[in-house]
């Protein structure tokens, strides 16, 4: 192929981002709904790690899991949303390569995080409601400790492939990348590689791991369902299911809406181009904003504290 049709872009210094291609005109109303997810997001999860720091009485497995959870989700929204309303903002659509590649780990390796605080909170519930007695010494400190570390290496490790396969691949047509941030489905795209051996390992992932996460998730509420019904009373069992309530919610909110994406990107040919770039990046953010929502409506401790707080202040 001759110079004049084609630019080398192998390794190249930045990528050009078009943020939601089309749309260019709307990008500063698109941007309402981004930044008051975020805004939401920031004072959400800020507020939860505040009330289980400062409350002695929720220094417990559960919401230790939940910090975990709040931390995850500000991770997603610093690594991603400033850079998108930059975009959206002030047209700032360049961005260094190195940076590129770095935003789209941080997308996966957290997606993975999350994935495993998930299975992990599924745990706590299953111990709490089947082995309570014991919920106490299986579930220490420093096993919820050794939980959140191994949590965090796997994402980190699994994800680490991906970063080095897309690092070393020549980009040799285009540095556009028609999103608002660097998805590594995106990123792939522009590589003059054969990419098969990234394919294979996105399935690897997508079905050993994340797909072994929804397994361990469906076999402790099968454990617990089976416990909650075995219990005497209705009260009693209406109860105990509450306390899984807010879990569950969190379950629903990440993954209803990927099963939403994959049945769109099969069947929704006929669906405008800018649709299919808005919509799954509506859900990377929306899970991460209602996380607290939920947490902050469904749990009682949580709601308390922050009903005295408002009281105290107030008074």
């Amino acid at each position: 192929m001759s110079d004049s049709n084609t630019t080398d872009f192998t390794n190249p210094s930045t990528f050009i981002l078009l943020g939601i291609p089309g749309q260019e005109a709307a990008h500063v109303w698109i941007s309402i709904p981004f930044c008051t997810m975020y805004a939401i997001a920031i004072l959400g999860n800020f507020t939860i790690l505040c009330i289980v720091r400062r409350e002695p009485s929720l220094h417990e497995p559960m919401y230790y899991f939940l910090c975990m959870l709040a931390i995850t989700d500000l991770l997603v929204y610093t690594s991603t949303l400033p850079k998108m309303l930059a975009i959206f903002w002030f047209n700032s659509r360049e961005i260094d390569f190195s940076a590129c590649l770095t935003q789209m780990y941080f997308i996966r390796c957290f997606s993975l995080m999350e994935s495993g605080i998930l299975v992990a909170m599924a745990f706590d519930r299953y111990v709490d409601i089947c082995h309570p007695l014991r919920h106490s010494t299986i579930l220490t400190n420093p096993v919820v400790a050794k939980i959140g570390l191994a949590v965090g290496l796997r994402g980190g490790m699994v994800t680490l492939p991906s970063l080095l396969l897309v690092r070393q691949w020549p980009y040799c047509t285009t540095n556009i990348i028609p999103q608002p941030f660097c998805t590594h489905t995106a990123v792939v795209k522009l590589a003059c590689a054969d990419t098969h051996v990234n394919s294979y390992y996105g399935l690897f992932v997508l079905f050993c791991v994340m797909g072994l996460d929804g397994i361990f998730i469906a076999i402790s509420y099968v454990q617990i369902l089976r416990a909650i019904f075995s219990l005497p009373t209705k009260d009693a069992r209406l109860k105990t299911f509450g306390t899984c309530g807010s879990h569950l919610c969190v379950i629903l909110a990440s993954y209803v809406p990927g099963l939403f994406i994959s049945l769109m990107y099969w069947f929704g040919q006929n669906v405008p181009g800018h649709i299919h770039v808005l919509i799954p990046n509506l859900y990377i953010f929306m899970p991460h904003m209602l996380n607290p929502i939920i947490y902050g409506v469904r749990t009682k401790q949580i709601r308390d504290r922050l009903l005295w707080f408002f009281t105290h202040k107030g008074a």
